[in-house]
């Protein structure tokens, strides 16, 4: 049996290629795995360990074992099929399922000589667990139309994390949880700091402690197994991945932390009038930042990570952040680096807030921001964001004693009435002079230079698909325009 997560994790991947010849993307090739996966380990809880049948018989690991060829590849499609339907960790995997590897004898390779290879269940948490989420990071890095837009860096989850100090007794939620990386984050921290566990604490950690929404079906069944994998619920348990659009509605729970990277892209279809939310706007992340306050026990602390324009942007931004920083402790503010996020030209922040009871006084007091993004430059291949990148950060937070923060050259206090002041409310504060510059011989090198142009490049067409579906519907006529402009 491998021992080694890096070694299983390769020696998946080499297969990946394999299929590859016949069309299957690693998105595609990853989800497979996770239905495989999935049926082995259902198999494994009921043969080795006793546990109650969780997938019914003639649907399970040993009906693919027992068939061959094209009656194989016929008999899995009739299992994704009937899978799907239940609202369990079961029907979250398989809801919509289909199979997409197309050569039944390479299907039955993958079965036979891959997965059943191993007993999975027999793998330490961290070992089976450490190998899926590399494959995923993996198929984060390698395809565009894999996992890499609903993947946050684990340097950057690993730092989050380690500032916010998740209690054993805490109810964490993420609105957009993508495949996991923040649960998981969470998971391991507290498993490290707070070892040994009661049988209480253990209980409410593998069952109860998680809570996600997610609107995509294959990162919500890729969250939905890498939680298994680690140890987190069962494949019979409730859902704790709900699919479906977080902004839609008030849930109607409170929870102690909320970890979340939103989904880049600015505008919706769909504005959100809800009774909770503060002001009503097209903007996506603005939306995401009034639902997580509303979803905030009061004295309950989050940590999201927002792109620039909701640091700046007028109307709705200046009403948001005016009662953000009101109803809110709004303490810190981390400016992340260009270059460290899959999805392309995203210049980004950690907000970092605690949800304060009404008041007619504001809550925020001082916002000490921290840049981490001039004069610094990673790429995600050439120069990977790692997390010791950002120790500097997570030393210069003080968990648990922010009361004695001294700023720094890259960590600076700013007074609540220094912020109401500024123009539109705007926290997109810096001070730091960009050496390039200032300099030639200070330029970073031509490909992370060409790397930043694509990425402001993206950004700005970003800006220009928002402000053309701003306008739609609202009876402007652009060619008129045009022309009186001309005649102007």
């Amino acid at each position: 049996m491998t021992a080694d997560p890096k070694a299983l994790v390769q020696k998946l991947w080499d297969f990946c290629d394999v299929l590859r010849d016949d069309g299957l993307s690693y998105g595609d090739y990853l989800e497979q795995l996770t239905y495989l996966l999935f049926l082995k380990m259902a198999d494994e809880q009921y043969e080795l360990l006793g546990e109650e049948r969780v997938v019914p018989e003639g649907l399970d690991w040993p009906s693919l074992l027992s068939r061959s060829g094209a009656d194989l590849e016929v008999h899995y499609n009739e299992i994704l099929t009937k899978l799907g339907a239940g609202d369990d960790m079961l029907g979250v995997v398989f809801r919509k399922a289909r199979n997409k590897v197309q050569n039944p004898a390479k299907l039955e390779l993958l079965i036979k000589d891959f997965i059943d290879d191993h007993d999975w269940l027999g793998l330490d948490a961290d070992l089976k667990g450490d190998a899926y989420e590399g494959l995923i990071e993996k198929t984060a890095r390698e395809g565009a139309r894999g996992a890499g837009q609903y993947f946050t860096p684990r340097a950057l989850i690993s730092a989050i994390v380690d500032v916010m100090q998740p209690d054993p007794s805490d109810r964490i939620c993420d609105p957009a949880c993508g495949t996991g990386g923040f649960f998981l984050g969470a998971y391991e921290s507290i498993v490290k700091r707070f070892s040994p566990l009661d049988p209480d604490q253990r209980d409410h950690l593998r069952s109860g402690a998680f809570t996600g929404w997610e609107i995509a079906e294959l990162p919500a069944r890729l969250c939905a197994m890498n939680m298994l994998l680690h140890g987190i619920e069962s494949p019979e348990s409730d859902s704790p991945v709900h699919v479906d659009d977080a902004l839609r509605d008030d849930p109607g729970v409170r929870f102690d932390m909320v970890l979340s990277n939103p989904p880049f892209g600015r505008s919706s279809s769909d504005s959100y009038e809800r009774e909770n939310f503060w002001t009503t706007t097209r903007n996506k992340q603005l939306n995401f930042v009034q639902h997580i306050v509303g979803l905030l026990k009061v004295g309950g602390t989050a940590a999201v990570v927002v792109p620039d324009n909701v640091l700046f942007e007028a109307g709705a931004g200046e009403t948001i952040r005016r009662r953000l920083l009101h109803d809110c402790d709004v303490h810190t503010l981390l400016r992340l680096p260009t270059g460290i996020f899959y999805a392309q030209g995203v210049k980004a922040n950690v907000l970092f807030f605690e949800r304060k009871e009404g008041a007619e006084h504001p809550w925020t007091r001082d916002l000490w921001v921290y840049d981490l993004r001039t004069n610094k430059h990673f790429t995600l291949k050439q120069n990977p964001i790692t997390r010791a990148d950002l120790d500097a950060f997570v030393d210069r937070y003080k968990p648990g004693a922010r009361h004695q923060r001294v700023e720094s050259e890259r960590f600076k206090k700013y007074r609540y009435d220094e912020l109401i002041e500024r123009d539109k409310v705007s926290l997109d504060v810096f001070w730091l002079r960009d050496e390039s510059l200032e300099a030639t011989d200070n330029l970073p090198a031509p490909g992370v230079i060409a790397a930043e142009i694509v990425e402001d490049l993206e950004a700005a067409l970003e800006e220009f698909r928002a402000l053309a579906e701003s306008l739609e519907g609202v009876g402007v006529d652009l060619d008129e325009v045009a022309d009186l402009g001309d005649a102007e």
